[in-house]
């Protein structure tokens, strides 16, 4: 994939990956210890949806757009995601950073790193005001081993959104999550991937199990059947320790997406990769 997210800000992988987000950020909300969210992949924070990049593909039409026309009672389970994006629209579409960034109570923290060199001064300009808030110019994935764990904070959530723009992607991001969990064996750690076909899915969950990263949780969103490797078909979230109660959350938002979204024979699947350890 040759992938720059202003072509695609508020698609349906999008709406899918930060409905799962606030899921698992408004866990933490259950106990007052503060927790720190490390995103690697962080982007500028806010895209502008009246821009040219936006305007172009207009891909956020059938993804934010169609969500926020649907009638109330066919959103339920969308309904903190769609009220927390819904004041930005129809002129702007937050990105993963400016939604966790919103879920931080005080004591909590978020450390975002961008590498590219015309988002990262994006990036810290959107929080420049926001003193929980950390804005590292520096590749995510190598950010991993040098920022975990965090110090005095034992609950957090490492979210990996790499671009794919790399043939070897998937290899790097389960190389990622095991060093993560190495890293930070209390925290969530949370990976976004396309769904093309489904070959190179099947390989890096079975990556994942068998170099034994536990207790590891897919939800998949797809829009049509995976079965044309040119297209972006749908997307999912890997998640090892998802919090309790996590997984009923993610069949209903992703079968509501589902509904919404998705063409003939779309589909969801929430599904365990890898056991708890006993």
């Amino acid at each position: 994939m040759n992938y720059r997210h202003h072509y695609h800000a508020g698609n349906s992988a999008d709406c899918m990956k930060h409905a799962l987000l606030i899921a698992l950020l408004t866990a933490f909300h259950r106990k007052p210890a503060p927790f720190m969210v490390l995103d690697t992949h962080a982007g500028i924070g806010s895209y502008d949806l009246t821009a040219d990049p936006a305007q172009r593909t207009g891909e956020w039409h059938a993804g934010i757009g169609r969500l926020l026309d649907a009638p109330p009672a066919r959103t339920l389970p969308l309904r903190t995601y769609l009220d927390l994006v819904r004041p930005e629209m129809p002129h702007a579409y937050p990105g993963s950073p400016a939604i966790a960034a919103r879920m931080l109570r005080p004591g909590d923290a978020l450390v975002c790193c961008e590498l590219h060199p015309d988002d990262a001064p994006l990036l810290r300009r959107h929080f420049a005001r926001n003193p929980a808030v950390h804005v590292h110019e520096r590749d995510g994935y190598e950010a991993i081993a040098a920022l975990l764990p965090p110090r005095a904070i034992r609950r957090g959530l490492v979210l990996l959104d790499p671009p794919f723009e790399r043939a070897d992607e998937f290899q790097r991001l389960a190389d990622a999550m095991l060093t993560a969990r190495a890293r930070f064996p209390t925290g969530i750690i949370a990976g976004w991937y396309p769904i093309k076909h489904r070959a190179p899915v099947r390989a890096f969950h079975d990556d994942l199990r068998e170099r034994g990263l536990p207790d590891v949780l897919a939800a998949e969103l797809t829009l049509r059947p995976p079965l044309d490797p040119s297209r972006l078909n749908g997307a999912g979230l890997v998640v090892a320790s998802p919090p309790f109660g996590f997984e009923q959350q993610a069949r209903d938002i992703l079968g509501c997406l589902a509904d919404l979204l998705g063409e003939d024979q779309a589909g969801y699947d929430v599904r365990r990769i890898a056991e708890e350890r006993s």
